[in-house]
């Protein structure tokens, strides 16, 4: 299953969990040191919420990036589903998208998004190839946000 990843704009994803400061500070020192987003976003086509990636969205908007690499999925699809990484609250997808487009963010890694490939489910993270794109390329005047990679 190949599935296509564009460039989209920053400000039109939405952000469905709070970051972790300690993630977030880690994952910023990788990506800047590293110079490259190695891995694009999973979000939702028809809302824009992000589904696996809400750190990463916050270091590229962070740096002052204006594309995120991404991978669009049909929530509504009955072969993706919404866990829990832990023992804490369950949430449903209608949970995920109303915090999305809300201010009332879920807590940080509250979800866990599995995606079923031949009759098993996998963390939603396997259909993100790694692309390696440098983040120079990410900002406004460096790519067209039509740009197909």
């Amino acid at each position: 299953m190949d599935y296509e990843v564009i460039l989209v704009d920053i400000d039109k994803l939405h952000l469905h969990e709070y970051t972790d400061l300690d993630n977030l500070a880690k994952l910023f020192r990788d990506i800047v040191q590293k110079g490259v987003i190695e891995h694009p976003i999973v979000a939702d086509r028809g809302t824009n919420v992000v589904l696996d990636g809400n750190h990463r969205v916050t270091v590229l908007k962070l740096i002052g990036c204006q594309y995120v690499p991404t991978v669009y999925v049909d929530y509504t699809s009955p072969d993706i589903i919404v866990e829990s990484w832990g023992e804490g609250k369950r949430y449903s997808k209608e949970d995920v998208i109303r915090a999305g487009l809300s201010n009332k963010k879920l807590p940080p890694k509250s979800t866990r998004h599995m995606i079923r490939i031949n009759d098993e489910y996998h963390h939603i993270s396997c259909i993100q190839r790694r692309v390696d794109i440098p983040i120079k390329n990410l900002f406004s005047n460096k790519v067209s946000p039509y740009l197909k990679i």
